[in-house]
């Protein structure tokens, strides 16, 4: 499939979670496949003369005595059935260490899920020409074809060489007996089998890195995508914008109107503005009204000189303020003093205090 140069972005996480909802997830079938294979034959390499030997006693005390019994439908059937049920008992633990294999290296993958979206009927999967296109015309088929031509290469060189490496070994079999020859069939079908497992692996872990990769290239989004996708999770930034400013429109307007309430508003004389009330009953420390810069710490000072509010410079006292109290809070002990010297100036001016 043909990548589109405009998607440059990494899924998001809103992106991978609908993926996964719908069963679109990243997964390599070889990988699975590779794992339940090597649990497979580690399980027979070591539980293979266990059950040889079940059901060659199970055999030999079948038939010590058939030349004295008469073999009727119903004991044929019964023989029959024991051994069945005595197969389905040897093979039952390598068919449970492989079944636990495959989901492990699936579960490992995939993490936990369940979803019933991917058994939903589609149409667009049966269009034939789409079909035929995806076949003969796709980049993802001739990858395929070539990852099948790979392995196919590998588990037929492999044995291949193994077998003529043991052509030297065929002639002194003709001397070995029955037992002998099973022995060394079985060995080295193990061994040739270990030789052909390790390309295997390798293709396996090739496949599985191959896998995640392509998933994470044919999900990737576009710019627009991702900037549609924060709209609908956050809002749209614009109109995020207006109401964050007329927010604070009203928050300066709300602020205006404690303004006249103020004992004092201390500047720095043009940049900073923080007007302070004091109200020993409702607080005992002063309270920032209102406070802003620049614009606002002009509007704060029309406003206190239309309402006759006492206006005194202190650069440093008002940035302190400026940075260290939020409006509605009382100011901090270490400017205690330093406010009471200006506010104690003002009240002996009204004549609130000798």
């Amino acid at each position: 499939m043909a990548k589109d140069p405009g998607k440059t972005e990494k899924a998001t996480p809103k992106r991978r979670k609908k993926l996964r909802s719908e069963g679109n997830v990243a997964k390599s079938m070889e990988f699975t496949k590779t794992c339940t294979l090597i649990a497979g034959f580690a399980v027979m390499y070591f539980y293979l003369p266990y059950a040889c030997k079940k059901i060659g006693l199970y055999w030999v005390e079948c038939f010590k005595n058939l030349d004295e019994n008469i073999i009727t439908p119903t004991a044929a059937h019964a023989i029959l059935w024991e051994f069945v049920t005595q197969l389905g008992i040897v093979c039952g633990p390598i068919v449970l260490v492989v079944a636990i294999s495959a989901f492990v290296a699936l579960r490992r993958q995939v993490g936990q899920l369940w979803t019933t979206k991917v058994f939903k009927f589609n149409w667009a999967r049966f269009n034939i020409f789409k079909g035929l296109k995806r076949i003969f015309f796709s980049a993802d088929t001739f990858i395929r074809l070539l990852k099948a031509l790979a392995v196919a290469v590998m588990v037929a060189y492999v044995p291949y060489m193994f077998i003529l490496s043991q052509t030297s070994v065929f002639s002194g079999l003709y001397y070995t007996n029955a037992e002998g020859l099973a022995k060394y069939l079985l060995d080295a079908s193990f061994q040739m089998i270990k030789y052909t497992m390790i390309p295997v692996v390798g293709y396996a872990v090739f496949d599985l890195w191959h896998s995640f990769y392509q998933y994470e290239e044919n999900n990737k989004m576009t710019k627009e995508e991702v900037k549609d996708e924060m709209k609908q999770a956050y809002g749209d930034p614009v109109i995020k914008s207006k109401q964050k400013q007329k927010m604070m429109q009203v928050m300066q307007q709300r602020m205006m109107q404690n303004v006249p309430k103020a004992d004092v508003v201390i500047t720095n004389p043009t940049h900073y503005a923080v007007a302070l009330q004091y109200d020993p009953t409702l607080c005992p420390a002063p309270v920032v009204l209102a406070k802003g810069v620049d614009k606002v710490a002009l509007r704060i000072k029309d406003v206190a000189r239309e309402h006759g509010v006492p206006i005194r410079e202190n650069k440093l006292l008002a940035r302190s303020l400026y940075a260290s109290v939020e409006i509605g809070q009382p100011i901090p002990e270490d400017l205690y003093k330093a406010v009471a010297a200006v506010i104690a100036e003002i009240w002996r001016l009204k004549g609130k205090i000798k």
